[in-house]
């Protein structure tokens, strides 16, 4: 049995289907809002605004927040000072990833409720109590902060997120597919096999696992038709909500693992990677994590798929890969990591850095 198991399931309420956005006055009015700091990004909130009529209600005081494109602890301060001044009672946040992650944790810290309206499908940012931080720079801090209160709903309109890049959709793919390659052997685990909780993270790992791998090709063609078809509903769905699941229900032995902390090592130390999505790192993850485990028929497995996809692969596809002083850095800083020694595999620095290195040289044979 377990004591440390901390199931955070998701928001107190979710929609997401055409004129599902109409839902949230009834929602606002459940929390008695008056006040409204509304957090918004640039390209993207032009096109969500369309969708918002309710702010032009006399029945709220709406203020608007741009947000600087990252998730900063200055960021944060910002949003602290704007609703402490103007007495918000409620914070919503339309935008991606990095602005839910900001919502969240400045919502947390002024002890608010917020809301979240996703314009994009890029990961599980809107689903989950977590934030991870940057810089205002883009080079990333290098930790997550992690809370109990969860947003009080999570509305959107496939019609608004088919409209955004289809890069942030495939990225978001590659994102929610390490969701099963990072939590399986851990899951496996004798001792966590039989945990009632744990066992439905796997089960919806493997359901976000197999619906990628079958329906992705279609989805993203669909997306780039503007057509709402089934898989690109679907699959959209499952990258900022279903895949957000596994995590809740899971907790850190389904969050994430050696996929994402190579993403947070990359975007710490390795300043030229800010060129890529958050996924298309994952998806180098992906393969780190695979290479670490010594699973490389795995790797030729997700080979086809990835070229389909046009993932990253290796540090040298990418054309980032760095000195040595500087692998080692990231190698030091992945093994400071509680959820890495969660993998059933004996994991020291020279394991992670051999790993690496192995991969590297793999993938150069392969190609």
């Amino acid at each position: 049995m377990l004591n440390d198991l901390k199931v955070k399931v998701g928001p107190q309420f979710y929609q997401y289907h055409e004129g599902a956005i109409e839902k949230v006055p009834a929602l606002l009015n459940e929390y008695g809002t008056k006040k409204i700091l509304l957090v918004h990004g640039t390209v993207s909130w032009e096109k969500a605004k369309t969708y918002l009529s309710f702010v032009e209600s006399e029945k709220y005081e709406v203020t608007y927040h741009q947000y600087s494109g990252e998730c900063s602890y200055y960021g944060v301060d910002l949003i602290i000072d704007l609703a402490q001044t103007a007495e918000i009672d409620f914070i919503i946040g339309v935008g991606g990833g990095k602005l839910a992650d900001l919502v969240g944790y400045a919502a947390h810290l002024l002890n608010l409720d917020f809301g979240l309206i996703p314009t994009l499908a890029s990961n599980c940012a809107p689903w989950t109590p977590l934030s991870v931080m940057y810089k205002e720079s883009g080079e990333a801090e290098g930790k997550t902060e992690h809370y109990l209160r969860q947003a009080a709903f999570l509305i959107t309109d496939p019609k608004l997120v088919i409209d955004a890049p289809v890069d942030y959709f495939i990225a978001g793919l590659a994102d929610t597919l390490a969701k099963w390659y990072e939590s399986d052997a851990i899951l496996q685990q004798e001792h966590l096999r039989n945990e009632p909780f744990l066992q439905l993270a796997a089960f919806t790992a493997k359901l976000c696992k197999e619906a990628i791998m079958q329906d992705s090709v279609k989805a993203i063609e669909d997306m780039k038709q503007g057509i709402l078809s089934e898989e690109f509903v679907h699959l959209s769905e499952i990258i900022f909500a279903v895949a957000g699941m596994v995590g809740g229900l899971g907790d850190k032995y389904a969050r994430n693992a050696a996929a994402h902390a190579m993403h947070d090592g990359m975007s710490k130390y390795i300043p030229e990677s800010h060129s890529f999505l958050h996924g298309e790192k994952v998806a180098y993850g992906i393969f780190y994590q695979l290479a670490l485990e010594e699973k490389w028929g795995m790797i030729d497995q997700l080979l086809p798929f990835y070229q389909a996809l046009d993932l990253p692969v290796s540090l040298q596809q990418m054309g980032i890969y760095p000195e040595e002083s500087v692998i080692d850095e990231i190698i030091e800083f992945i093994d400071s990591k509680e959820k890495v020694h969660l993998i059933p595999v004996t994991i020291t620095r020279s394991s992670l850095k051999d790993a690496l290195l192995a991969l590297e040289d793999y993938i150069k044979e392969k190609r």
